[in-house]
Parts: structure tokens; sequence; C-alpha cells
């Protein structure tokens, strides 16, 4: 049917054209055939000149308008059409008027012009799904040329950028967005470049341990840049630390009591004690090591119940006044042998607890006074003090424990509570040594109150405990 139609327009053009082709033709076989010498008969030949050109012009002038209308105009359509599209307007479609092959042509505009909508929105999609999945991740990802120019980066990989502005060589920062990569990325991007492989390694920033996996972007089998993925395994990396030292201190509180109760057993067993008296100081100290042994089995069976939460908590009103005073009366006779001042400064106002357990409370006091204690020289005071406070816009009570010790070096602070920290072992008294669970013990038994502990130092100057209780 569309050729059909195709022939029968075609036809009809070509007969217009044969019209005005012949009537051309017979206006100039007349003019030809004109008699010059006879101009008796000259004005019916030029009227039937004038009438056959005004004809051959007309239907050329209607033919030209026709060929415009039909042609030029539906192609001037699909220029300004295909205008609108380049421009990005891929909704734009072009009305389909004849089945001809300029008809065909729209028709097969407007599917490419469909097909072109189509793709588009599904790289929009896509584009879209791509960057949501990057804003919503953890990790940050950042991609770089192979010169270090940072080209695209999600907000975790723009904050940790920004965050590590002072490493950038020499400088080069625009207006706070970092053009380079920093100076750790970009060591580990040369290699990823003269390598052309995968690179997975761990840096260390500012107190951090991150994880880097940089992968190279390749065009054409040049490698052009990379994607670099980083995790923050700070925390890992500090958990993985506290494992291996928890191992090697706990293999060295227990091969000190171990070796002396073999090495004692034995002198006992070979009769080296000549006397009563010595056999008697030989058992003695293998009970005191077999004490300190059970004191840190205990501790640390009491510190992983704490961790799982199956440890038990009594839990009562408490005034706390009367605690700090009992707590200071149990080292009364050992701050005046090491002449250590021991005293208390209260609040004059009433502070009581609607809900705590008072053993365990105590054993922070303890272990802190304790602590202070064999980090105090002669001549030198120790104080206990008590008063209201707040704790997350709620009542609550803070007690402190100040001593005039050495001090905690700022390094260490960080890690005081963590199982057998111990900030610098020549400044404890000699045979006075902790477990270094004391103050880890402390913490866990803070954080079952739901209280908050800080520990203050100044080196030189001393160090000061604080741990804060909601009071209900």
């Amino acid at each position: 049917m569309k050729i059909w139609k195709s022939i029968v327009g075609k036809l009809w053009i070509t007969i217009i054209l044969l019209v005005a082709i012949v009537l051309l033709i017979v206006g100039f076989f007349l003019i030809g055939y004109i008699d010059l010498t006879n101009l008796n008969n000259a004005p019916d030949v030029l009227k039937l000149f004038i009438i056959t050109g005004v004809t051959g012009f007309s239907l050329t002038t209607f033919f030209a308008f026709f060929l415009s209308f039909r042609i030029t105009q539906p192609l001037l359509k699909m220029k300004r059409a295909a205008a609108l599209i380049s421009r990005g307007d891929y909704s734009t479609r072009l009305e389909v008027r004849s089945s001809d092959e300029i008809g065909e042509l729209s028709n097969t505009f407007n599917h490419m012009a469909e097909q072109l909508d189509g793709m588009i929105q599904d790289l929009n999609h896509e584009k879209e799904q791509l960057s949501n999945v990057l804003r919503s991740m953890t990790d940050a990802v950042i991609t770089c040329d192979a010169d270090g120019n940072v080209s695209l980066s999600n907000p975790r990989g723009k904050l940790l950028l920004q965050e590590w502005g002072d490493l950038m060589q020499n400088g080069e920062q625009d207006g706070g967005r970092n053009k380079k990569l920093p100076t750790p990325l970009l060591e580990l991007l040369q290699q990823v470049v003269r390598n052309s492989e995968d690179c997975a390694t761990k840096v260390h920033v500012h107190q951090g341990v991150w994880s880097v996996l940089m992968t190279p972007l390749y065009s054409e089998n040049t490698v052009r840049g990379a994607v670099a993925v980083l995790r923050d395994v700070s925390e890992e990396h500090r958990l993985e630390k506290m494992r291996k030292d928890f191992v090697a201190n706990v293999s060295h509180e227990l091969r000190t009591p171990l070796a002396m109760l073999q090495g004692y057993s034995e002198a006992l067993l070979d009769d080296i004690a000549d006397s009563p008296e010595q056999r008697r100081e030989l058992a003695q100290v293998i009970l005191d090591e077999s004490l300190r042994m059970g004191r840190l089995v205990n501790n640390l069976l009491d510190l992983a119940k704490m961790e799982a939460g199956t440890f038990a908590m009594t839990m009562a009103p408490l005034d706390i006044k009367p605690l700090i005073n009992r707590v200071i009366r149990k080292f009364a006779a050992m701050s005046k042998e090491q002449d250590v001042a021991l005293h208390a400064e209260l609040d004059s106002a009433d502070i009581h607890l609607s809900a705590a357990d008072e053993d365990r409370l105590e054993q922070v006091l303890t272990n802190l006074v304790d602590n202070a204690l064999r980090h105090t020289e002669s001549n030198k005071s120790i104080i206990i003090r008590a008063k209201l406070s707040r704790l997350n816009q709620a009542d609550a009570v803070c007690v402190e424990v100040v001593d005039q010790g050495e001090g905690i070096p700022d390094e260490d602070l960080p890690y005081i509570f963590e199982r057998f920290y111990k900030a610098d072992k020549a400044r404890t008294r000699i045979h006075t040594v902790g477990t270094g669970l004391g103050l880890a013990i402390v913490k866990n038994i803070v954080d079952a109150h739901k209280g908050v502990i800080k520990a203050e130092s100044e080196k030189g100057k001393g160090t000061t405990f604080s741990f804060t209780l909601p009071l209900n």
C-alpha cells in the first residue's frame, strides 16, 4: 500500500512537470515559426507567447512552492528537531504528514529520538544509582588520573581529603578543595601506574590506620589513572594490638609467679632450707605468689563477665559520703606508712544515688586510691573529692581522686583503661607492682552504672581520675 501511494504521488508530480514542459515547448515552437515580416499577426502571436510564458511560470512557481512545502519544510523541521535533541531535549518528535520518503524519514527520526531518549534515561538511572551507592558508602572512594589529580570522590572521600589537607605536596589546594592526592596515596599511585596492577596496603595517618585498595583504570591498554577505596581500620588495628598485648601480658604476668613457685618448691624438695624459719619463708613466698595468681585470674574472670554483660550487680540506694570515708579509713595505715596525706573534700549537700552497687563502687575507689598511692612519693597528698554535677543534662555526682605523682604522658592517656596497660613502670613503687587490670575493671564498673570516667594528667604535677554517675 505504501509503495502504491508513493508511485501515485510521484506520477501526478511527473504529469505536472510534463504539462509545463509541453507548454514551454509549444511556446518556443510558435515563436520559432512567427513570420517577422508579417506584423499583422504580431499582436496575436505576442498574446499567445505571453499566455504561454505566464502559464509556464505559474506552473513552475506552483511546483516550486509545492516542493518547498512537501520537501524543504519537513527537512527544515527535521533540522530544528535535531538541534533541539543536540541541546538535550530528547522529547522532541516530528509530525508525520505523508507516507512517502519524507514521511518514512520522519518516522525513522522519531524512532531514533525515542530510542535515544530511553538510552539517556537508562544512563541517568544507572548514574544516579551509582551516585547513591557511592554516597551511602562508609568507605572513602577517590578517583584520580595518572598524575594524581583528583577527578571524583564520594562525600566520605571529600571529607578525608580535607582532613589530610596538611599532607598535600607543596600545599596544592584550591579554595579548600584538594586537587592532588595526599602524599601517602600519591606514593601508592606511582606504584600502581608503574606496575599496572592492584595494590593493597595500610597507611598510618594522624594516629589512625587506613586500609587502602588502589586499582588502575585503563584506556587503550594504558593506565590513565586509578580508583582508591579507603577504610578506617583504626579500631580493628587497636583490637588486634590489644589481643596480642593481652596474650603477651598474661604470659608475662603468669610466667613470673610460676617461675617463683617452681623455684621455691624445688628448694623445699631439695632441703635447701636449713631451718624452720627459712622453710617458712619459702612457703610464704609460694603462698604470696599463688595468691597473686589467684587475684589475676579472678580479675580476668570479672573482666570477661563485665564485657559479656553477665556480671552480677546488686543495685540499691547509696549515700556516697560514708562510702568515701570508709575507703579513706581502709588506706589510712598504708598512707601513713608511705608518708602520704590522704583526706577527703566533700560537698556540704547530701549526695544520694537512687540505684548503685556499693561493693563495686567501693572497688572502684579502692583501685583508684591504691593506684594513686603506688604513684605518689612521700610528703605528697592524695585528695578524694565528691560534688554534685551534671551528666547528659541530668543530675549527677562527680568523684575525683587527685594525686601529686609524676603524672601520665599525653601519649599514654588514651590507653590507660586497657587491660595490662602500664604507662610507665618506672614510676611505680618497687614491690607494689599491680597486674595492670585495675583501671580496666574500674571503667567497666562505671560503665555498668551508666557513668563516665576520664583521666587528666600533667607531667610532673600529678593525675586526676574522675568518674561521674547519674543520681537517678
